[in-house]
């Protein structure tokens, strides 16, 4: 019995899909493969063929590449966001400073003689005072800024391990980190190439 000719045509348009989609993936996994040359040996090693060739299936339909990209705009306005804060900080309390610096001055000119190692002394344990005020505010503040980029990290990890993307789970060992950085990078590179890619040909 002969098939009808829509379910015919259906199927040669699902394979020659089916195809490009292989193309593809052969293409993305070519790239990766000569990308990752790049990488130092320990992490060479430890991206397989199959970690790689499963890399390449996930970035098929770009959306990896979209996750990704908006990953690292957060991180960026994080990071610009805290370095603000942080300078911020640091300029308050280089105007405290100088209002101490300023008011110890004033009172000196004002104090009499006689008076004058006391009144000394007394300031000199309200600058030591600040100073560790200031460094305890600095301290907490840069506390802040570590715990809020390792949020971001596990924020990164989980939503790429979400998504599919082999080697992305929550961890903290270093090395494991070190293998998503370069991981990340790989990412970024490929996503870049296809742009100019499509570049070329639009």
């Amino acid at each position: 019995m002969a098939r009808p000719g829509g379910f015919e045509a259906a199927e040669q348009q699902q394979q020659q899909v089916l195809s490009r989609q292989q193309e593809r993936h052969y293409r993305l996994l070519a790239e990766l493969q000569a990308l990752v040359k790049a990488l130092p040996s320990a992490c060479q090693q430890r991206l397989s063929y199959s970690t790689l060739s499963e890399l390449a299936l996930v970035l098929l339909d770009g959306t990896v590449f979209e996750i990704v990209q908006g990953l690292l705009e957060i991180q960026h306005l994080t990071e610009k966001n805290l370095y603000s804060q942080r300078r911020q900080l640091h300029s308050e309390h280089r105007g405290l400073k100088q209002e101490l610096f300023h008011r110890h001055k004033e009172a000196q000119q004002c104090c009499r003689p006689h008076n004058l190692p006391l009144l000394r002394a007394a300031q000199q344990r309200e600058m030591e005072a600040m100073e560790q005020q200031i460094r305890e505010e600095q301290r907490m503040m840069d506390e802040k800024i570590v715990l809020e980029l390792d949020q971001k990290v596990i924020d990164q990890q989980s939503t790429l391990e979400k998504a599919g993307v082999s080697g992305f789970y929550i961890t903290t060992n270093p090395q494991e980190l070190t293998l998503q950085m370069n991981l990340l990078e790989l990412i970024r590179k490929l996503q870049q190439k296809e742009a100019e890619t499509e570049k070329t040909f639009s």
